[in-house]
């Protein structure tokens, strides 16, 4: 885990380094300071000496401005390594998130994700400026202060030691309590995220259902449960101030007491017992800086492990030793296909695929709600992997290829259209970066979304909310078919990409892709029977596996699921969920 949080430092390094030196060298000259008021009070007031007073009084002033900027340098370079460090952290996390498989990205909540690039890296910003600074200051300053103090009087010094010993075990107490607290409240920042995000996402089905009071309390609830955390949390923490004044007061009552007798006895100087009542101060508000420290890093720790996981995820989708980087064709082959979501699961989710698709073939899909008709599409443009046989594309198996040179040829319309803040021509582009406008005409003309385009006020530079939430559904699915579509791709998968069309429409789009891109392989996933007849053969699926393949007419003949699908979507609506006969 170190190693993987010190790799994000990078350019930083200097600025990470030059932190602790400016701050040992504050903590030096603070530490001189007591030991030259000493001099000043028992060889310059007490002797009558001006001379002494004005010559270490100097001294004093310079130790003062040279602590002074060294403790300004080091708050500047600890800022900017911190910083430095928490955007490199974002980013990393951020980048290797691109890299994700579906399967990388199924362990993780998108709220999760957001609360580790937010929250998270927040906690070890913090940390890591508390480390260079005073993980360094609290102990050197303990040490010096320590080190003066018994040499200056090492009887009244152990009244230190003891404080300090004492003080220890205590605060370990304190810390251990407190960190068990934190540890388990950054997982219910995640719930807290998750219901803001879903309630914001969904606001107007909420408002549709009159669920506001609901929701309400939903988030109250999510907001109660990180209080009461670190509410339990944040009670142990404050003993450490109590504790802290009472040993703090403790010693100066017991050093007056014992310093007096000296300075009585003449063992003791007056300067010496004021620099030791310094010393004293300074060893206790260390001890108190590394409480904290310990504290913070116990919150920290929480951050970083769920930090490391992300950056430490790594896909088990990559490319092979010597990659293919052209698609031949958009012919596609299931060599007896066997996929579980999860590798070492005996449960299938689907069976003995084994099926060869040629090029430029239009492929209906249709079947009940699980029964696998996405996993299946999905292993074409290798969004997973098979987990056992093959799936081929162009002639050859889809591992042996590039995955962006893959991904470029198969173009997926997911069942869960996502349009993004900006242009229409913006979001068009995703498809082809380098597509002209009148190629992106051209494509929306495909999937007949021209038509709506051309009568919003702006046309193609019409913003889209964030979303899409200013378009309706089929406006939605109609510019993702396009922006696929700019990709020029051999293999075409429309997963349930017309649900939202009117059937009227949907015939047109269907009848642009026959005559405009023929040698393009489609295959359309669907629920009405009637965006898929046409196809040059239909798989129905079943329960992960292949349950009849054939035209329209065969389907009707043979295949009983097929027929009472039919039936019941003619004879009076209904969806492929639905049995013949139910309403």
């Amino acid at each position: 885990m170190i190693r993987t949080l010190a790799a994000q430092i990078k350019e930083y390094k200097k600025a990470s380094i030059i932190t602790p030196v400016f701050m040992i060298l504050e903590v030096v000259f603070e530490t001189l300071i007591p030991f030259l008021m000493a001099s000043i009070i028992d060889d310059g007031v007490e002797a009558g000496n001006m001379h002494h007073i004005y010559a270490v009084g100097a001294f004093m002033i310079a130790a003062a401005l040279a602590g002074l900027f060294c403790g300004v340098m080091g708050g500047k370079y600890g800022a900017r390594a911190s910083t430095g460090f928490a955007r490199n952290l974002r980013q990393a996390m951020f980048d290797n998130i691109q890299t994700f498989s579906f399967a990388s990205l199924d362990k993780f909540s998108t709220a999760g994700l957001v609360t580790r690039l937010t929250t998270d890296v927040t906690n070890m910003q913090m940390a890591y400026q508390m480390m260079l600074r005073m993980c360094f200051r609290a102990p050197i300053s303990m040490i010096c202060a320590m080190a003066m103090a018994f040499m200056i009087n090492a009887e009244l010094a152990s009244v230190y030691l003891a404080a300090v010993v004492l003080l220890g075990i205590v605060l370990a107490f304190i810390i251990r309590g407190a960190m068990k607290y934190f540890q388990e409240a950054f997982p219910k920042y995640d719930e807290l995220n998750a219901s803001v995000q879903e309630n914001v996402g969904a606001i107007r089905v909420v408002k549709a259902y009159v669920r506001e009071d609901y929701e309400t309390k939903k988030l109250k609830k999510a907001s109660q449960n990180i209080y009461d955390i670190f509410l339990k949390a944040e009670k142990q923490v404050v003993l450490n101030m109590p504790v802290m004044q009472f040993t703090v007061y403790s010693c100066i009552l017991l050093l007056s007491w014992l310093g007096a007798k000296q300075i009585v006895q003449n063992t003791l100087t007056t300067g010496e017992l004021m620099s030791l009542l310094t010393y004293c101060m300074n060893i206790l508000m260390s001890l108190m800086m590394l409480s904290m420290i310990f504290v913070m890093m116990s919150m920290s720790m929480a951050s970083a492990r769920r930090i490391c996981e992300v950056l430490e995820e790594k896909s088990d989708l990559t490319n092979p030793d010597k990659p293919l980087y052209e698609v031949q064709d958009g012919g596609i082959e299931f060599q007896h296909v066997r996929f579980s979501y999860q590798k070492e699961s005996d449960e299938a989710v689907l069976h003995d695929i084994h099926l060869k698709i040629q090029p430029g073939e239009t492929i209906g899909i249709i079947g009940g709600t699980g029964s696998a008709k996405t996993s299946l599409v999905n292993l074409i443009s290798r969004l997973y992997d098979v987990t056992q046989g093959a799936v081929l594309v162009g002639g050859h198996d889809v591992r042996e290829y590039d995955l962006e040179t893959l991904r470029n040829q198969v173009a997926v319309v997911l069942q869960k259209n996502v349009l993004f803040s900006g242009t229409i021509l913006e979001n068009l582009r995703w498809g082809d970066s380098d597509a002209t406008e009148e190629e992106c005409r051209r494509v929306c003309k495909l999937a007949c979304a021209d038509e709506f385009i051309e009568k919003m006020p702006d046309g193609y530079q019409t913003y889209i909310e964030q979303g899409g939430s200013n378009v309706s559904g089929g406006q939605k699915q109609r510019l993702c078919i396009a922006r696929a579509l700019l990709k020029k791709p051999k293999v075409l998968i429309l997963d349930d990409s017309t649900s939202a069309v009117d059937t009227a429409t949907d015939a047109r789009i269907r009848k642009a892709f026959a005559q405009e891109i023929p040698d393009t392989t489609k295959l359309i996933i669907a629920q009405r029977i009637s965006s898929v007849q046409n196809a040059d053969r239909i798989i129905v699926m079943e329960d992960g596996r292949i349950h009849g393949v054939g035209t329209h007419e065969e389907l009707l003949a043979d295949n009983e699921i097929y027929r009472e699908v039919y039936e019941s979507q003619t004879s009076g609506g209904g969806d492929f969920d639905e049995k013949a006969g139910e309403a």
